[in-house]
């Protein structure tokens, strides 16, 4: 009973991770300024600046408590998924470690293209191999009782990846996504959080 009991609350910190995440990078990017712009501008940047600590800190909280998670999960018997969602949230504390490079023009004064640096590629380097474990996740646990779940989860997964890539593309100065290139990014951010957090629901109400 210790040892379940032990497991829930792992289990659980899927259930504080995400809300958490994006309601700290809604409210941040709001009350940025200083050319911030949510709309263009990654979630990553925030990070940049006056207060990024803020940012550092939301990655490295949530990065922690989604390995705990995943330990929870691990010790339910999901090991192939408890080991992708580690290395997502792994890939969250090493961006919070490591600050990303100014992009699209923030900090303001800053070019529009990234260039590159030592810390800006380890941003990045913890950063990619995360997101494609969180989609590698949602399909590897789409598996289960119940259509709805395989349905819902596969879905998810289609509009992390598509969201993420399109992101990526307007990071990279697409003229026609670069000012949208935030909004796709927060749009990846959100579906992968929700699904988390309706996995590790999922996990708790069965155990």
């Amino acid at each position: 009973m210790r040892s379940q009991q032990v497991n829930n609350r792992l289990v659980e910190c899927g259930l504080v991770a995400g809300p958490l995440f994006v309601l700290t990078f809604l409210i941040e990017g709001a009350l940025k300024g200083s050319g911030y712009d949510p709309m263009r501008h990654p979630v990553s940047s925030l990070a940049l600046g006056e207060h990024g600590w803020v940012q550092t800190a939301n990655f490295l909280v949530c990065g922690l408590l989604t390995i705990a998670c995943a330990v929870g999960l691990w010790r339910s018997g999901l090991r192939a998924g408890a080991v992708l969602i580690g290395i997502w949230g792994l890939g969250l504390v090493g961006a919070g470690i490591f600050v990303t490079d100014p992009v699209s023009g923030f900090p303001v004064g800053t070019p529009d293209a990234v260039e590159y640096t030592t810390i800006g590629a380890l941003h990045d380097g913890f950063s990619l191999p995360a997101f494609l474990a969180l989609a590698l996740a949602q399909v590897v646990l789409s598996g289960g009782r119940g259509w709805k779940w395989r349905v819902y989860s596969l879905l998810s997964a289609t509009a992390f990846a598509a969201t993420f890539v399109l992101a990526g593309t307007g990071f990279d100065q697409t003229e026609s996504l670069v000012d949208v290139a935030g909004l796709f990014q927060r749009l990846a951010v959100t579906i992968g959080w929700a699904w988390l957090f309706a996995l590790a629901l999922r996990v708790r109400r069965r155990t």
